[in-house]
């Protein structure tokens, strides 16, 4: 995406939230702009209104800040979760191969044991076999 797409991508949501508060403020301007004030009143009250403003917008930057940090650390803990998972996973599958690695090496020798002990039998018989028929 680029610039131009990023700029174009937000919410109604966000819009409209937008809207009505840059609409709240040109109205209240508006309505003490228009009131029948003497300038030193107006200047005042305008006064009065912007740090009320300005508190309101402090106030609600401190909440975003506070879900922002409170996002990331639940971010940051559920990552960690899942990392645990999967090195957990890990070292089950590979304690699992090695165990299955064990147990087959383990047959394997078994099995060369009584094909060695088979072909020392057969050898063994056919000697007396041997034996037997030069005998004859």
């Amino acid at each position: 995406m680029n610039k131009e797409d990023n700029q174009q991508c937000s919410t109604p949501a966000s819009s409209f939230a937008k809207g009505v508060f840059i609409g709240g403020l040109l109205g209240a301007a508006a309505a003490l702009l228009f009131a029948p004030k003497p300038g030193r009143d107006l200047r005042s009250d305008l006064s009065d209104k912007m740090n009320i403003v300005t508190d309101k917008t402090k106030d609600v930057a401190h909440v975003v800040g506070e879900k922002a940090t409170d996002l990331a650390k639940t971010v940051s803990t559920k990552s960690s979760e899942v990392v645990k998972t999967v090195v957990d996973s890990k070292n089950n599958v590979v304690s699992s191969l090695q165990n299955a690695s064990a147990d087959i090496a383990e047959e394997a020798a078994e099995a060369d044991q009584e094909i060695m002990e088979a072909t020392e039998q057969a050898t063994k018989e056919a000697n007396e076999d041997l034996n037997t028929l030069s005998r004859s």
